[in-house]
Order: structure tokens, then C-alpha cells, then sequence
């Protein structure tokens, strides 16, 4: 039996785990066909990997600011005490907020991370003895104005709790029929699970081939507990209470 190792893409690292897709004509890497609601595409675009290292800007002085005030000398404040400083404090709040990677990356990875210091991850790898086998993108779906579109075209879908998404589920050609993606699923559901979620939805798109498609069959997420909340013969909507 293999080892499997689940990985949540937060930084580069991980992102350089990213398995290729069963067609070559598309990347993970590169995708941006969720994300955006008129242009996105999932085409293979290796332009997109290729960054430049941020330029980091300098600071801005005051001085430069014709309207800012004069600025004052530091006075020291004679009643002040040692225990007034926040780093002296074991009580005082530390809230450390996670910023979102934007320059120095992949586009892709910085539209995955860019909800993590709120929401948290926006992908999974699965590894199989050390070899990346499948990927999983989600997140809630506000993040992803194509499915926000496509089920605006089902009013009868429930308007409140508004559900995570699952957007993309695959496995490598190699992997294909050993259950990667399913398990690669039902550890995404359970994550969801905790982090508050009651529903999940996913849209397959039955007008392309399976290996074109990001959203998998409806038999798929029915084997994992998913109902057919729309049963429509193009884009079906999957459905899972968490």
C-alpha cells in the first residue's frame, strides 16, 4: 500500500507540487478559469510561472510630504514603566494575521493564497511514496466568480448558508482508478467541516471530455455522498451537507 501524505499549497514549495494535468494542453499552474469570470482559462501558459523578484520600494518620508506637519523629537515619557510595554505584558493580545503572497510569485499561487490569513488554504496535493497524484482547489465562493455565476443560474439552490466550493478535483493519467482523488476529497470536506462550512457544492461540466473537465462526473461525488442538487443535463450542481 502506498504512503500517502496530504499538503496544503501555501508558499512555493508546495505550489512546485502541483501534478500535472491528465491532458497537456492544461496546468494546474496556470489556471485561472475559476477565479475569473469572463477570461479565465486553464490552458497550460508557462509564461504565467516566470516572476521577477519584488522590488521593494522605498520608504515613504514625511519630508517629501509638502503639507505634512513638522515632525516633533521623541520625548520620553518620565511616568512610563517597564510593565506598560506590550512585550512585558503576558496578557496582552498578539494577533498575528498572515499576509497574502502577491509579488515574487506564480499568479496562480498568489490568487490560491490570497484569502489564507482568513480563511485558510485553497489547495491540497496528494502524494503517493513521494509522487504527487492528485489536487484539490476550494474555497468558499466568494472566491470564484464563475461559480458564483453558473449558480446564479439556479435560484432554487439555497441562498443562506452560501456553501464552500469545490472547483477543481484530479488525478495524474498514471494515478488514475486507485481512489487518490476520493480520499483527496474527503479529507477537503472534513477540513471544510471544521472550518465552519455546512454545505459544499461542486459543478461538473458535462459538454467537455473528462479529461477537459475540472469538475469530475456526477458519479464521482455521488460515491462520496454528494446528491444531485440540479439535475441538469450541461452543468449539474453536486451538493454535500457537511
Amino acid at each position: 500500500m502506498a504512503e500517502l501524505e496530504l499538503i496544503e499549497v501555501t508558499d512555493a514549495a508546495s505550489f512546485g507540487l502541483l501534478p500535472p494535468c491528465a491532458d497537456a494542453r492544461f496546468d494546474h499552474r496556470t489556471c485561472d478559469y475559476w477565479e475569473d469570470a469572463e477570461r479565465g482559462s486553464k490552458a497550460s501558459r508557462p509564461q504565467m510561472l516566470e516572476v521577477r523578484a519584488a522590488e521593494a520600494a522605498p520608504p515613504a518620508m514625511l519630508s517629501d510630504n509638502p503639507f505634512a506637519p513638522p515632525q516633533r523629537a521623541t520625548v520620553d515619557n518620565p511616568f512610563a514603566t517597564a510593565s506598560d510595554a506590550l512585550d512585558g505584558n503576558p496578557f496582552a493580545p498578539r494577533t498575528r494575521r498572515e499576509r497574502p503572497l502577491r509579488e515574487g510569485v506564480p499568479r496562480k499561487l498568489a490568487l490560491l493564497d490570497r484569502g489564507r490569513g482568513i480563511f485558510g488554504s485553497y489547495a491540497k496535493v496528494l502524494v503517493a511514496d513521494g509522487e504527487p497524484v492528485a489536487y484539490c482547489q476550494f474555497g468558499p465562493l466568494s472566491a470564484y466568480p464563475r461559480g458564483q455565476r453558473l449558480r446564479d443560474l439556479y435560484p432554487q439552490l439555497p441562498a443562506s448558508p452560501l456553501p464552500a466550493v469545490i472547483t477543481c478535483i484530479a488525478s495524474t493519467a498514471e494515478a488514475r482508478r486507485q481512489g487518490y482523488a476520493r480520499r483527496l476529497v474527503e479529507d477537503v470536506c472534513t477540513d471544510l467541516a471544521g472550518r465552519g462550512f455546512a454545505a459544499v457544492e461542486a459543478y461538473p461540466d458535462l459538454t467537455q471530455d473528462e479529461d477537459e473537465t475540472s469538475g469530475a462526473r456526477p458519479a464521482f461525488w455521488q460515491a462520496l455522498g454528494f446528491s444531485i442538487a440540479v439535475d441538469d443535463e450541461r452543468f449539474p450542481v453536486m451538493r454535500r451537507e457537511l
